[in-house]
């Protein structure tokens, strides 16, 4: 027990450190920066036929990992094989299917004999279709789904709807051989994009519930993960439960979270999208290390306790959010996801204040903004950030009598960020007043080369006059 304790006391003493320090967002980026230094062709998903079928047009799978069928015509799929070998572990990471795309969809689980698909996205999101219905709609024969194009038929046997996801019970059929399997589909609801679930404790229970299925089972292929894109949320379930089964197996101190990401990043791009979604995962883990698996109810799941490892406010430091629960807002901008191949600024190997994060943030971005806010401008070119960090925290009370000190120093950064702004205003005139000179420069320079050019021309006709009158 007391080897335990140590253990854990290890992950979350690295918790503490970035939350208190404000370090999310630079770690975020820093993973991403390294992930990007990795070279992974794309070939088949840019071939023209292929693009049709993604629904986002910078998110892709690499060549030596993507899921490729063996149907005729129906080779190409936005999927990817994400093995975790020392966890015993593959995934199939794919984006929410298109409707030109469901006909791909069921033939890849007929021929990796997946046994569970993991949604985690709603069919809609802020007014913008993010999957298409790929089931029945109903139980009745008559809404049975027929592909006869790859010899499919996929039927609606039975649907359970919990607090937090739906549980649907599918029949496939291969109609030339006539041989059936139970699909099992685990649909979480309340999983916002770009976000985190509302509780680690509801997201550990739906995890529970899909490994007491079965879905790992040896005797079944991968597991099918998706979400919208199949990165971000995706990515965060894969991350969650790879490295909780390695910490069961191999103890806290040997396995290194970041370290994990970046190695699936090497099948997928993109997994994990924001800082939140980075440091929910790692509230999950430290969460997950103390639930018994094995029950049958929630008596084995902790209270979320996870608030004494946050800041003073709850809430974690230099991360880029939004809350907005509102379900008025304009719809988001249109696909690419174009998060993911934008250059990133250079991070410093030593652990900066959040007052130096933010001027290194701004001195190295070339629109002359911050970290923060320009991952908040990436995520909104697909649906804005709906995440309220509070959830994570609710069911305990905030930290009450805050040492002055700790007010102060908010009050100092406070100060910071407003002088950090102002400079930021007064680079932008500054370089607009530049390019104003450039131009009354480049007139002036072009006038000058005129009027020279218009002097020796006069000066060549008048010598040539005086030669000829002489």
């Amino acid at each position: 027990m007391e080897s335990e304790v140590k253990n854990e006391n290890i992950l979350e003493t690295e918790f503490r450190l970035m939350e208190s320090n404000g370090l999310w967002t630079a770690t975020y980026l820093q993973i991403r920066q390294e992930s990007m230094k990795k070279d992974h062709s794309l070939d088949e998903a840019k071939k023209t036929d292929n693009k049709l079928l993604n629904r986002y047009r910078d998110v892709n799978p690499y060549d030596h990992s993507r899921v490729i069928l063996s149907k005729p015509g129906y080779s190409y799929i936005n999927a990817s094989y994400i093995p975790v070998e020392e966890a015993r572990r593959k995934y199939i990471l794919t984006q929410g299917p298109l409707s030109n795309t469901i006909r791909h969809f069921w033939l890849m689980i007929w021929e990796e004999n997946s046994k569970a698909i993991i949604m985690l996205n709603k069919l809609i999101e802020k007014n913008q279709s993010k999957c298409s219905q790929y089931w029945p709609a109903s139980t009745s024969e008559e809404a049975a789904l027929e592909l006869p194009e790859v010899d499919l038929r996929v039927e609606l046997l039975r649907e359970i709807i919990f607090s937090h996801y739906i549980l649907r019970k599918i029949r496939l059929t291969n109609t030339s051989s006539d041989e059936s399997r139970e699909i099992i589909q685990f649909h979480y609801t309340t999983w916002p994009d770009f976000g985190v679930p509302q509780s680690p404790l509801a997201f550990l229970k739906f995890l529970r519930d899909i490994r007491q299925c079965g879905a790992f089972g040896f005797e079944y292929g991968p597991p099918i993960v998706h979400c919208s894109a199949g990165i971000g949320r995706s990515g965060t379930f894969c991350l969650v439960d790879s490295c909780l089964v390695l910490m069961e197996e191999k103890g806290v101190e040997n396995v290194n979270v970041k370290n994990v990401l970046l190695e699936m990043r090497n099948y997928r791009m993109g997994l994990i999208q924001t800082p939140e979604q980075l440091r929910f995962s790692y509230i999950a883990i430290i969460q997950g290390l103390k639930v018994d698996w094995n029950a049958e109810d929630d008596d084995g799941l902790p209270q979320d306790d996870i608030s004494c490892l946050t800041n003073d406010e709850g809430a974690p430091k230099n991360v880029a959010t939004v809350s907005s629960d509102s379900e008025d807002e304009p719809p988001p901008l249109p696909p690419p996801r174009s998060f993911i191949e934008k250059p990133l600024p250079v991070l410093p190997n030593d652990s900066p204040s959040d007052s130096e994060t933010e001027e290194e943030s701004a001195s190295c971005d070339s629109d002359v903004d911050t970290a923060e806010t320009r991952l908040i401008e990436d995520a909104s070119s697909e649906e804005a950030v709906t995440v309220d960090d509070g959830d994570l925290t609710s069911n305990e009370p905030v930290l009450a009598n805050v040492p002055e000190s700790r007010k102060r120093k908010r009050s100092d950064s406070q100060e910071e960020s407003k002088s950090i702004s102002d400079k930021v205003q007064e680079m932008k005139k500054k370089q607009m007043q530049a390019e104003k000179w450039k131009k009354i420069r480049s007139i002036f320079i072009n006038l000058s080369s005129g009027i020279s050019f218009v002097a020796v021309f006069g000066a060549a006709l008048a010598y040539i006059w005086y030669r000829r009158t002489a």
